[in-house]
């Protein structure tokens, strides 16, 4: 017995250990809408108050040379795919060219295979019907709003209420509409904390993606009041601030939009508090980080550009990364990272194999939060509307060196913009004259990029809309999804249509637009080689039905209008399809 009690000890703690090290940690990934870098108090923003997120990266690991794509969509689909955005179909925010391909394998897929349960709380914006929605995308539970901004014009259920979208909100829960009353940041929140709370014995993915600071910049007046009298410019050298374009509007929006982060740091008080709470900090990977750079001017820690841009204030954003347990806190990675390496990163963490079968353009940075410094590496970087346009708005990073186009299609060398970053963080040196045969290695690099991006499969043939299956019926198609001519958004005479993969049935469709309809025109709807025509003889109205209509099977532009008269075309805001057979 002398012998055996300290042996059976030593098996318990044997067991103990083993047990601890073989435990999946729980994942949370935070993520916030167009919050720039220097939105934050530990970014030496004087005018902001972030305690809560301030504390949490001075505990955890600092990357400080973190890189996202320049606009919210592709930033998403890079993050839960580890592959530039262009291979997975997404090319925009909108105009048809945010939705993610159906057989993109997510974060969420990959880490189910490994018995996670996971849950997406807030924004999506990768697809708003079967099958790219969450649910269909790796996802137990959801809870987001439409398209890519809550009361945005594919925002339907919130569209109307304009000023007030981001108060009791109509949300999508697991496909469902429900009314929610409060404020959007704070019920994402208390859904999260909630499938936290539910699952914590279990290892999770909870991935809290809020729509704020994003227009419309809408915060509740407790809020509002800390920063209504604030001169954002107090305080911040003359120099990190882009000084031709602050002016009063610019600072209101910068006092909302502080007032937004400020509410979601209050949240995720609250989501911290849970997580200490039910013991599962030490075994839980947290992340906070936002999606491109600040939409209006404001401070941005005097780099260049902002949201949309490919110079570093519109792609290097705040990543703090928290893992106890594995990696100890408080200190700083310098080397460059990015939004497609998460994938492979927790990939690693979490034991849950990638799907083999693709390429992901990604790397783990886990050598980087074991201390030791990761290899040099290209970064592509570009935004255009619909699709890339050759050397407008692109970039190509490798080591210190960028180089930057946004010249004509057929741009000599000479017209690019090469930076050394190391020595000149804010881009202001063009060396491109000193040094044409890097600027000229990293064309030839870009030349190379630009081809293979844009000849993938999943940007070829763009996803569709499915209709007429059971996983969805009724289906609405939003504005957020249409596309045809650029930048389609609250035109009423627009030329726009819906990819769709249609099945042969009967149904019944509503078409809803954004003001009444004179009397005495037509309601049009092309399907391919097949017109369907109907008069409208009912008074003024923004809403016409058809009922019991046999529609076939096939993929189409599937290409609604009114007309009143001829070059008078109107376009739904919506429209409903209901299979009924």
């Amino acid at each position: 017995m002398k012998y055996l009690i300290p042996f059976l000890l030593a098996l318990l703690s044997m067991s103990c250990q083993k047990k601890e090290v073989l435990t999946p940690p729980n994942v949370i990934l935070i993520i916030t809408d167009d919050q720039g870098y220097g939105d934050l108090g530990i970014h030496n923003n004087p005018n902001i108050n972030t305690p809560t997120v301030d504390a949490f990266a001075r505990q955890s690991i600092r990357f400080n040379n973190f890189h996202v794509s320049p606009v919210c969509a592709p930033t998403r689909s890079s993050l839960m795919t580890g592959r530039y955005s262009l291979r997975t179909g997404v090319r925009d925010t909108y105009n048809g060219g945010a939705i993610m391909a159906s057989s993109e394998f997510t974060l969420a897929e990959m880490l189910k295979k490994v018995n996670y349960t996971t849950g997406i709380f807030g924004k999506w914006h990768l697809g708003d019907n079967y099958p790219s929605r969450p649910s269909d995308q790796g996802f137990d539970e959801s809870l987001i709003h439409l398209a890519g901004g809550m009361g945005q014009v594919g925002d339907f259920t919130n569209y109307f209420k304009k000023e007030t979208s981001y108060f009791d909100p109509v949300l999508w829960h697991n496909n469902k509409q429900k009314a929610y009353k409060g404020y959007c940041s704070d019920i994402f929140t208390e859904n999260a904390i909630d499938f936290i709370e539910k699952n914590h014995e279990q290892p999770f993915f909870c991935y809290l993606s809020f729509n704020a600071p994003h227009t419309p910049l809408q915060v509740p007046d407790k809020y509002y009041q800390m920063y209504k009298d604030i001169d954002p410019s107090d305080g911040i050298d003359p120099k990190l601030l882009p000084i031709e374009d602050i002016n009063e509007k610019s600072d209101e929006a910068a006092r909302k939009v502080y007032a937004m982060v400020t509410n979601i740091d209050d949240n995720l008080k609250r989501l911290f508090q849970k997580v200490e709470t039910l013991g599962i900090k030490d075994n839980t990977i947290i992340i906070f980080m936002t999606d491109n750079g600040p939409q209006q001017a404001r401070y941005v820690a005097g780099m260049r550009g902002r949201k949309s841009s490919v110079h570093r204030g519109g792609i290097r954003v705040p990543f703090f990364m928290s893992y106890p347990s594995k990696f100890e806190g408080n200190r700083e990675v310098d080397d460059m990272a990015a939004h497609i390496d998460l994938l492979p990163t927790l990939s690693l963490l979490c034991a849950a194999p990638t799907d083999q079968d693709r390429k992901v353009d990604g790397r783990s940075f886990v050598p980087a939060l074991e201390g030791k410094a990761l290899a040099e590496r290209s970064f592509f970087s570009y935004w255009t509307r619909k699709f890339p346009e050759k050397y407008n708005n692109v970039a190509i990073q490798r080591g210190n060196y960028k180089l930057v186009g946004k010249k004509d299609f057929d741009a000599a060398v000479d017209d690019f913009e090469l930076y050394n970053l190391e020595e000149d963080p804010f881009e202001e040196n063009n060396l491109v004259a000193q040094n044409k045969e890097e600027a000229a290695f990293l064309r030839t690099e870009m030349d190379a990029l630009i081809y293979e991006l844009t000849a993938s499969p999943n940007l070829v043939n763009s996803p569709r809309i499915a209709i007429g299956t059971p996983n969805e019926n009724p289906v609405y198609l939003n504005r957020n999804d249409a596309g045809g001519e650029r930048a389609v958004w609250t035109q009423e005479q627009v030329f726009s249509y819906w990819k769709v993969d249609l099945e042969k049935g009967l149904y019944n469709l509503k078409f809803k637009f954004l003001k009444p309809l004179k009397t005495g025109g037509e309601m049009f709807l092309e399907l391919g080689q097949s017109i369907l025509k109907k008069h409208n003889p009912l008074a003024e109205t923004d809403l016409l039905q058809w009922k019991g209509v046999s529609l076939p099977q096939g993929q189409f532009d599937f290409i609604p209008f009114y007309r009143k008269q001829r070059r008078s075309n109107y376009f739904p805001l919506w429209v409903e399809i209901e299979r009924v057979d």
